[in-house]
């Protein structure tokens, strides 16, 4: 069985499977598990993300895709080489992968014996499902049950935790940070679970651009960075060329330092098993004397003078 997978969250899922062994190629992105990095890249980006700013990246993407492009290239040649018997790839979102309608026409042209698997994750019982959807069609059915079972026990135990909390803090997730925009999918769940209550978002829902002003009448008492597709690293450049407006300086958050940059890509960008590693993360953040406080590796408190305000 040879798989191709055309999504960093379907690599984490088969890795988790155990099936490894099976997969032929991976995304330019697919960067976990680390044992995975000798695997050919079936993909590329036609975006130079690290040398932009956030508003230069949102200009760029909108304009591939407004003008019914895409901003990324599948190697055709490759997967006609590799002849893969399952193709994993998504439908949700254009700016995330290879669109649809590209991997089925070349599925078509260039293997045409290969199964194509369209993960749809909204939520996170969604991205359960996905993991047990690829353990039928894998042979891992009850690899994926255990897998499952995992996580399902590992959300359990957070909430039961954070459930002894009285008052829960008012969250923003900043998914994007210039147009700023609102938190959807699966992450309102990971703040809930974890004992927040998220702002401006809704399960299972898209996320959408919203405004500063928005944000500031929100009044958080958390604001956690999650760029979709960034490291902290990234984050903590990118906060360098974007200007807040200077009415945030009144902002619960900021005036008490609870101003958060995280690993978005791994954690929370992801429709896979590590979005349980994001709500225990956020439950440090929330309820440190619970809960303990995050490691750097984890969540990075990011020091005022890094907030460049107009």
């Amino acid at each position: 069985m040879k798989i191709v997978s055309l999504l960093p969250s379907a690599t984490e899922i088969v890795c988790a499977l155990g099936l490894e062994d099976h997969l032929v190629a991976v995304t330019h992105e697919c960067d976990f598990p680390i044992s995975i990095s000798h695997l050919p890249a079936i993909t590329a980006s036609r975006i130079s993300h690290e040398t932009m700013t956030s508003k230069e990246i949102d200009h760029a993407v909108r304009s591939h895709l407004d003008g019914h492009g895409s901003i990324y290239d599948l190697d055709t040649k490759l997967l006609e080489e590799l002849k893969p018997d399952i193709i994993l790839t998504q439908e949700l979102c254009d700016v995330c992968a290879v669109s649809y309608e590209t991997v089925n026409i070349a599925a078509k042209i260039y293997a045409a014996d290969a199964t194509v698997i369209s993960l749809e994750p909204n939520t996170i019982d969604g991205i359960f499902e996905n993991i047990l959807t690829v353990g039928e069609l894998t042979n891992a059915a009850e690899k994926a049950n255990s897998v499952v079972k995992d996580l399902r026990t590992r959300l359990g135990r957070v909430k039961e935790k954070a459930s002894a909390t009285e008052n829960g803090p008012r969250v923003f997730m900043l998914e994007w940070l210039e147009p700023p925009f609102s938190p959807g999918h699966w992450v309102p769940e990971q703040v809930e679970i974890a004992g927040g209550k998220c702002l401006l978002g809704s399960a299972g829902k898209p996320s959408v651009t919203t405004s500063f002003d928005a944000i500031n009448d929100s009044k958080p008492d958390v604001i956690v960075l999650i760029p979709c597709g960034h490291y902290i690293s990234d984050t903590l450049r990118q906060l360098g060329n974007t200007e807040f407006p200077s009415n945030w300086r009144e902002i619960p958050a900021v005036m008490n330092g609870e101003v958060w940059a995280v690993d978005a890509t791994n954690y929370f960008s992801r429709p896979g098993p590590r979005v349980v590693d994001g709500v225990e993360i956020l439950a440090k953040i929330f309820h440190p004397q619970i809960f303990g406080t995050p490691s750097e590796l984890e969540a990075v408190r990011v020091n005022r003078d890094l907030i460049r305000f107009s």
